[in-house]
């Protein structure tokens, strides 16, 4: 039986010369034997402690904002885990790893096995241009980076981001989900498709 976990893990968040305190969600998605990890945010040994001695069989980053992808690589280190991300977040993910490279690029529509069922990835630039989203429909849920919020979009008033774009990858790709998808966001609280129909403007 597939189980969703949420960790939250404490840290900041550094972009345009500025840096924030920030709590994110750590999310593992898996069963008693293997597990993924949804954005290794701040606590590399947090992490491998949630994750019990299961086999990691990847880390999947929603985007390269320093804030969810800086314990990926001791993640990986300790696990032997692959990090995936999508490759029009490089530059990004460069300011805080220069020297290394994510083990496989995301692409729309690829799918990520694990514990017998599959997450979609779905491409939805705008809070960067490498933010994605990932769809399991056998739960009904989806994992939403900082793409969509309980209160609606994510923010695009730094570096890499844009408005119209993100809300056309919500209104276009996340909004023809079922209204009772249940969201499971990069920080903060669940929400769900439905609930925020009226607050992506």
């Amino acid at each position: 039986m597939v189980r969703i976990e949420r960790l939250v893990t404490a840290g900041t968040f550094s972009l345009d010369g500025e840096t924030f305190d920030v709590d994110n969600n750590v999310w593992i998605v898996g069963d008693d034997t293997e597990a993924i990890v949804v954005d290794a945010a701040h606590d590399a040994a947090a992490i491998v402690d949630a994750l019990g001695g299961r086999r990691l069989v990847a880390i999947v980053c929603t985007h390269g904002h320093d804030d969810h992808i800086d314990a990926a690589p001791e993640v990986a280190l300790r696990t032997g885990a692959p990090i995936l991300l999508h490759p029009d977040d490089l530059p990004l993910w460069h300011m805080k790893h220069p020297a290394l490279e994510p083990n496989t690029h995301l692409a729309d529509g690829q799918t990520i096995d694990v514990a017998g069922v599959a997450l979609t990835v779905l491409h939805t630039p705008g809070h960067s241009p490498g933010a994605v989203c990932l769809h399991l429909p056998e739960q009904g849920v989806l994992f939403s980076g900082d793409t969509l919020f309980e209160g609606g979009p994510g923010a695009t008033g730094r570096s890499f981001s844009d408005k119209p774009t993100i809300l056309r990858s919500i209104t276009e790709r996340l909004m023809a989900l079922p209204p009772e998808t249940v969201v499971h966001t990069g920080h903060g609280p669940d929400t769900t498709i439905g609930a925020e129909r009226d607050n992506v403007k």
